[in-house]
């Protein structure tokens, strides 16, 4: 619980979610206030919120998604040792990717950055980017 940024998101059910993120995906729970249908999760080095709309502290003001998918416009990269275990698991799951895994490379100054990575969305639509790292090479 030490990261400078640790988004929180808003779901459904809590429930559906923190088995979809733990058991699926292998995050595991730090903690949990069951009352307030919250959950703080990590993997690796990502840390994560899952908080239940309507339990404990909720924002809304026009905050709060009101359709699926929820997090429209945002998508979390989260860096993994290997994509292979977590598209297996999401295959065992039956659970569909959004963007099928990919080998993408990415111009930072001189080098190209690569990726091997896919994206899936979780329960309530929220846009998971995990990757591997590639390493570096020369920009032609």
């Amino acid at each position: 619980m030490g990261n400078a940024l640790v988004p929180e998101f808003a779901v459904s059910d809590w429930r559906k979610s923190k088995a979809f993120y733990c058991e699926v995906l292998g995050f595991e729970m730090v903690y949990e206030r069951e009352d307030e249908g919250f959950c703080y999760l990590r993997l690796g080095e990502a840390e994560l919120m899952i908080d239940q709309i309507g339990a404990g502290r909720t924002f809304d003001g026009g905050h709060l998604p009101e359709t699926y998918p929820f997090g429209r416009g945002l998508n979390v990269q989260i860096e993994v040792p290997s994509v292979d275990p977590m598209l297996r698991s999401l295959q065992a799951a039956g659970h569909a990717l959004f963007l099928d895994q990919e080998e993408k490379w990415y111009r930072v100054g001189a080098e190209l950055r690569g990726n091997r990575q896919f994206v899936v969305a979780d329960p309530d639509g929220y846009l998971l980017r995990f990757y591997q790292d590639l390493g570096a090479k020369a920009a032609e």
